[in-house]
C-alpha cells in the first residue's frame, strides 16, 4: 500500500473540503491516487464535484492582442512573480501576444516567429532573457479565435498593465449586427466565463471519459437500485452537471436569474440580429503545472551564510 503523507491528506482536503480523517481513508481505500480519492469521497456524499485543475504553481504572465475580428492569448511561464513585474519581461509578453496573432493557436509556430516581426526568434529573445535576466522562462501556450463577422469578446482578470494578467478569456461572437451593439455583450460574456470556467459550451462538448466518471460516481452512490431507476438518476445527474460545468447552461453571473443561453436571447433581442457562441478560451496562469513548494525563509537564510 502507498504511503499516505500529511501532504498528500491537506491537498485532498484543499480540493475538496472534506475532513482530515476522510480524507485520510480515501487516500487510503484508493491507494493514494488523489483523483480516485476525489471521487471516492463524491460517491460517500463528503464532497462535490471539484473542476480537474491543479494548483496554480508556476508564476508569469497572460498576455492579450487584439485586432478587428481576431484575438490572440500567450501564457509566458517564469519561476517568480518578480521576474513577471519586470518591465522588460512584461514588453516581451505583450510581444509575443502580438506575434501570436499570425500564428492561429500554433505554440511551436510562434516561438519560430521574428521577434517584433524581424530579427531573432522568439526562443532566441527568450534565451536572451534568461541569460540577462538569470531565470528560467518558457512560452508555454498559445491560442487564437476569429470570427468572419460579430466581434471576439476579451477579458483580463488580475491585470497589471495593458495586455497582461493572471487569467485571460478569449469568446467568439457570431453575428451580423454591429460591433459596437455586440461589444459590451461580448465582454460581458468573457468576465463570465474567468469567473465559471465552463469545460464546454454544452453537454455535447464534453469529453466522453467526464461524463463516463459523472455516470460511475452516481452509480456508486445509489448502487443497488434498478437499472430504470438509475437511468433517470443519469439524465438528472448530467442535467445537474450541465448547469454547474456548461457555458449555456450556467447561471449568469451577471443576472443569476436567468442562464447565459436566456442572456443569449436577450442580446439577440436587443442587438437585432441572432448571435450564437463559436467558440471561447481560458487560460490561466500555471494551471496544470506542478512546483515544488520550498522554504523560502530557509532559502534566503542559505543563501546568507554564503553556502
Amino acid at each position: 500500500m502507498a504511503e499516505i503523507t500529511a501532504s498528500m491528506v491537506k491537498d485532498l482536503r484543499e480540493k475538496t473540503g472534506a475532513g482530515m480523517m476522510d480524507c485520510k481513508k480515501a487516500l487510503s481505500e484508493t491507494g493514494g491516487d488523489l483523483e480516485a480519492a476525489v471521487d471516492w469521497l463524491r460517491a460517500k456524499g463528503i464532497a462535490k464535484a471539484a473542476r480537474k485543475a491543479s494548483r496554480v504553481a508556476a508564476e508569469g504572465l497572460i498576455g492579450l492582442a487584439v485586432e478587428g475580428r481576431r484575438a490572440a492569448l500567450v501564457e509566458v511561464n517564469s519561476e517568480t512573480d518578480f521576474v513577471a513585474r519586470n518591465p522588460d519581461f512584461q514588453a516581451m509578453v505583450n510581444a509575443v501576444a502580438a506575434a501570436a496573432l499570425k500564428t492561429k493557436g500554433d505554440v511551436a509556430a510562434l516561438r519560430a516567429a521574428p521577434y517584433q516581426g524581424s530579427g531573432p526568434s522568439i526562443a532566441d529573445k527568450l534565451s536572451e532573457m534568461v541569460a540577462t535576466i538569470g531565470e528560467n522562462m518558457n512560452v508555454r501556450r498559445t491560442a487564437m479565435l476569429s470570427v468572419d463577422q460579430g466581434v471576439i469578446g476579451s477579458y483580463l482578470h488580475n491585470q497589471i498593465a495593458s495586455g497582461l494578467g493572471k487569467i485571460g478569456v478569449l469568446v467568439a461572437v457570431e453575428s451580423s449586427a454591429s460591433s459596437e451593439k455586440l461589444a459590451g455583450f461580448a465582454r460581458q460574456l468573457a468576465m463570465h466565463i474567468a469567473a465559471t470556467n465552463p469545460v464546454a459550451l454544452d453537454l455535447s462538448g464534453v469529453s466522453p471519459e467526464v461524463l463516463e466518471r459523472e455516470k460511475a460516481i452516481l452509480a456508486e452512490k445509489n448502487a443497488g437500485k434498478p437499472a430504470n431507476v438509475l437511468q433517470r438518476i443519469f439524465e438528472s445527474g448530467l442535467k445537474s452537471f450541465a448547469k454547474d460545468h456548461t457555458l449555456l447552461e450556467q447561471a449568469y453571473v451577471h443576472d443569476g436569474t436567468k442562464s447565459v443561453a436566456q442572456a443569449l436571447k436577450e442580446a439577440e433581442a436587443q442587438s437585432g440580429a441572432p448571435l450564437r457562441i463559436l467558440g471561447f478560451v481560458r487560460f490561466q496562469l500555471g494551471e496544470g503545472i506542478e512546483k515544488e513548494a520550498g522554504d523560502f525563509a530557509a532559502e534566503v537564510a542559505k543563501a546568507a551564510q554564503g553556502s
